[in-house]
């Protein structure tokens, strides 16, 4: 059984910064993994994206240049970090990880097992 374990969440005020984990069991190795995030009345979006091969990452607009996303192989970890937070980065954030190539790194329909998610604040 596949289990992604988030933690990290919290309540920051814009401009501070937060650090998401994700712990993955149950994989010999999650190739595939990504963030996500939904906000109160919206679509769950694509956040970040990590492929452990050539250790590809992608980015949403929105948070390029403010959010890294890295993994640790060793220990099938993956990190957000984020900075310079601000209000509309309010949402729960989730991991995700897919069994084989998404055709498209930030679409949900392409994950097949999701953490419970974690609770991001940012206060202005």
């Amino acid at each position: 059984q596949v289990q992604l374990v988030e933690s990290g969440g919290g309540s920051v005020q814009a401009g501070g910064s937060l650090r998401l984990s994700c712990a993955a069991s149950g994989y010999t190795r999650s190739n595939y993994m990504a963030w996500f995030r939904q906000a109160p009345g919206k679509e769950r979006e694509g956040v970040a994206g990590f492929y452990t091969v050539r250790s590809s990452t992608y980015y949403a607009g929105s948070v390029k240049g403010r959010f890294t996303i890295s993994k640790d192989n060793a220990e099938n970890t993956l990190f957000l970090q984020m900075n310079s937070l601000k209000p509309d980065d309010t949402a729960m954030y989730y991991c995700a990880a897919a069994s084989r190539l998404p055709d498209q790194w930030s679409r949900v329909s392409d994950y097949n097992y999701w953490g419970q998610g974690t609770q991001v604040t940012v206060s202005s």
